[in-house]
């Protein structure tokens, strides 16, 4: 898919501050320049951002408003000995949030237990029910990652039970009558850092009751913080960082883990690496996502807690066949999804339902839906009264604010910018899809669906240094609000391409410039080598360090691939009858037509005439759409069905977009 290259662009006067921000902290200009596109504008904050471990303070956690209230009511209910249940949320972020305070409660003497609602059977944050089932044993009750929004069963709850709330999601505008509330986002809570995640804001009331109790600095267990801070992808910025850095450095520690977590990391295939951010992301944090999605969030819970090594291993175990079965229904219902978008007729979003999905996938098909296709979409899964829908968008479209305009075909909503959910009556499902449709189209301009990605500077890999690309890794951990820097080339010439992997799945190549050689990696695209030896391309790429027999080179891993803009052709009539009567002709010697814009570009181009690869993808995104080629369910090969008479082009979006 073609993306739009963001590039920043500096004044005089700011590349004069870059230039005396390198010069003051001994840095390379291009780590400088992306240094203040993050916000760092002196020498000291960039020792900060830099060196977080050590040169980023603690922020005092009484700074946090109620945090004093709270911390003398958990200190009344160690010292009385009532029990004290900490209310959690199923996904990773609250899962880890209950881990790190229960833990501590008991290890500052409390008599601490958990509740985590069930996802399918409760749904998220407090229930009445749940809260008068906990009132009946009496003590205290402690939120965490959730109850900022709970004002009316809080205030049915408040005779019964002393609740403190300590959560980070914006809270409205009144705030539950809880016995203290604490989150970062409450206007009149003067905390200097609003990005914690909900174990953060747990950390911070840990750390609180140590210092009261013990008169400690509390800094342990950041190997749970980071966890639940990356999975629930705040920004990495500030105390995040702190607290990413510290915990990646424990959790790259075999023998410094709990049983639990060790058992995680064993399972999760990663014991003995040095992890990244990327590696809780798309490791630990799926197996513990399962548990909530899939089964119980207790079961997360009851891992990080153990100190019993079978029990640990046997729920690591569950964990990972969780996230199989996850991800084996994600597959599922993605490709029924695939399957209901290319019968839709609509043409700005993506609004799929089907009967009985589970709730606790929809969200990330969405996601998957939204990377291929860019456009706003929803996955509703059909269930009566209580059908659920998950909602991504993409920049330009705020989806709460697309919700709250069409509130009144829903029972409830919520969410923020980029994702959102609600619960709708079946019966209201087509007029909701209809009217988002109208939305969207209202509210997008057509340069807003083709998807943007963030270009640090453009610069030749082989203009990238050695020293420069060690300073580039002092910039970790990646994340929001911090991602890795990319750099652009324009114009590149791609050369020697080869096939490699133990599956032939990833592709190397020469990028040739300025009369410099670069080696290239593009992983997951082996069907582009026929193509970076043709023509020229943008390439959006990575530096990182290759060493090979006490030798260090630079290499690119490239993270975007599109034809240059002169290879940039949008197919016309004539374009499109040809390649329409190839794909036929080649179906009928073959039997089998790919799904491979790469390879029909090449085949197209040996057996007829020179053609761009941007042109082959856009003519086959016009007949997709067009019903002339339709995917098979694992997007693998077309078929292609007998038409009658002509076809109106004007029906295919893409065509409309890009070809007129």
């Amino acid at each position: 898919m073609l993306k739009r290259w963001e590039t920043p662009q500096f004044s005089d006067e700011a590349k004069a501050q870059i230039a005396d921000l390198a010069g003051a902290v001994g840095i390379a200009e291009i780590t400088a320049q992306i240094l203040w596109q993050r916000g760092v504008r002196s020498a000291d904050e960039a020792d900060r951002f830099l060196h977080p471990e050590t040169k980023q303070p603690w922020h005092d956690p009484f700074l946090l408003k109620d945090m004093d209230k709270a911390v003398a009511r958990v200190k009344k209910a160690l010292m009385c000995n009532e029990p004290i249940t900490v209310f959690g949320d199923y996904d990773a972020d609250g899962i880890t949030a209950t881990t790190i305070l229960v833990k501590n409660l008991l290890k500052l003497g409390g008599k601490a237990a958990f509740y985590i609602p069930n996802r399918q059977k409760e749904g998220y944050g407090f229930n009445r029910k749940a809260l008068d089932k906990i009132a009946e044993k009496g003590g205290l009750l402690v939120s965490v990652d959730c109850g900022i929004s709970s004002v009316e069963d809080v205030a049915a709850t408040d005779d019964k039970l002393d609740i403190i709330v300590t959560d980070h999601h914006a809270p409205g505008a009144v705030l539950p009558p809880a016995y203290a509330v604490i989150n970062p986002h409450r206007a009149d809570c003067p905390y200097p850092d609003k990005n914690l995640a909900g174990v953060g804001v747990a950390f911070k009331l840990v750390q609180a009751l140590y210092r009261e109790l013990k008169n400690e600095e509390f800094a342990d267990d950041l190997d749970i913080v980071a966890l639940g801070t990356v999975a629930d992808i705040v920004p990495l910025l500030g105390e995040n960082r702190k607290i990413v850095k510290l915990g990646l450095g424990k959790l790259s520690d075999n023998a410094a883990l709990d049983i639990g977590m060790r058992a995680l990391v064993d399972v999760s295939g990663l014991s003995g690496k040095e992890l990244n951010a990327g590696h809780i992301g798309f490791g630990l944090a799926p197996r513990l996502n399962a548990a909530g999605r899939m089964g119980s969030g207790a079961d997360g819970a009851k891992l990080l807690l153990t100190d019993d090594r079978v029990e640990a291993e046997s729920i690591a175990r569950k964990l990972n066949e969780e996230n199989i079965e996850r991800q084996n229904l994600e597959k599922n219902i993605f490709t029924r999804a695939e399957e209901t978008l290319a019968a839709t007729d609509r043409k700005h979003s993506a609004v799929i339902d089907g009967y009985d999905w589970h709730a606790g996938v929809i969200g990330i098909v969405a996601g998957r839906i939204v990377e291929k296709h860019y456009l706003p979409t929803i996955v509703i899964s059909r269930n009566g009264a209580n059908s659920k829908g998950s909602c991504r968008s993409i920049k330009g479209l705020n989806m709460f604010e697309a919700l709250s305009a069409l509130s009144k075909h829903l029972v409830i909503f919520g969410g923020h910018e980029m994702a959102a959910g609600f619960t709708i009556a079946e019966e209201n499902i087509a007029a909701f899809a209809r009217d988002f449709d109208d939305y969207v189209a209202a509210h997008l301009k057509p340069e807003d669906y083709i998807p943007i990605v963030k270009v640090a500077a453009e610069i030749a890999p082989h203009e990238i240094s050695l020293a420069t690309a060690k300073e580039l890794t002092a910039l970790e951990p990646f994340g929001m609000g911090n991602p890795k820097p990319l750099f652009g080339c324009k114009n590149a010439v791609g050369r020697e391409p080869k096939i490699i992997g133990k599956q032939s799945n990833h592709l190397t190549f020469t990028l040739q410039r300025d009369g410099q050689n670069t080696r290239m990696l593009l992983w997951s695209r082996p069907e582009l080598a026929g193509i970076v030896a043709r023509e020229k391309l943008d390439i959006v790429y990575s530096p990182q360090i290759n060493e090979w027999q006490g030798e260090e080179n630079i290499e690119g891993v490239v993270e975007d691939i599109a034809p240059a803009a002169s290879g940039r052709i949008a197919p016309n009539r004539d374009t499109l009858a040809k390649v329409y009567r190839f794909l036929k002709k080649y179906l009928a010697k073959t039997h089998a037509l790919p799904v491979n814009a790469a390879l029909l570009t090449v085949k197209f181009a040996d057996a007829a005439e020179p053609i761009t690869l941007y042109t082959m993808d856009l003519a086959l995104k016009i007949f997709e759409e067009l019903r002339l080629i339709i995917p098979d369910v694992d997007g693998r090969r077309y078929t292609v069905p007998i038409v009658a008479g002509k076809m109106n082009l004007q029906n295919s979006p893409t065509y409309r977009r890009f070809c007129e």
